[in-house]
């Protein structure tokens, strides 16, 4: 059966995506390659999560690019985090300097607050019902 591997994140710089991506967010690093001619072909995703979709950090290589950085999904919460412990994450996440920017909700889907990533781009903590 087919599925998303990969979902390309168009980044500033390789490693202070890595170093929000594996610190603040505690992802894994899954593979990071040098490609030869100034790029890198840099994968992380949730740890546990086996073959699941993971994210490509893409550095941003003109000025086009580096426009788009933060702003792929035009302000518009692009990403979900699921989390099986709502409050534990988001207390670790907090900690680790993660932008909240709400107060956890209670809906009648799950547990969610919506965070920055180091670019802006929103995503969703999760806990689903």
């Amino acid at each position: 059966m087919p599925y998303i591997a990969l979902i390309t994140l168009v980044v500033r710089d390789y490693d202070e995506a890595l170093a929000f991506y594996t610190g603040s967010l505690g992802f894994e690093l899954v593979e990071d390659t040098d490609r030869g001619d100034g790029s890198r072909w840099v994968v992380v995703r949730p740890p546990g999560t086996g073959h699941g979709t993971a994210l490509l950090l893409a550095r941003a290589k003109d000025e086009a690019e580096r426009a788009s950085v933060g702003a792929q999904t035009g302000g518009r919460v692009g990403f979900f985090l699921h989390t099986e412990d709502f409050a534990r994450d988001h207390a670790r996440m907090t900690a680790a300097g993660v932008r909240f920017l709400e107060e956890p909700r209670h809906e009648t889907y799950g547990s969610v607050a919506v965070f920055e990533d180091l670019y802006g781009n929103r995503w969703d903590l999760l806990q689903p019902k």
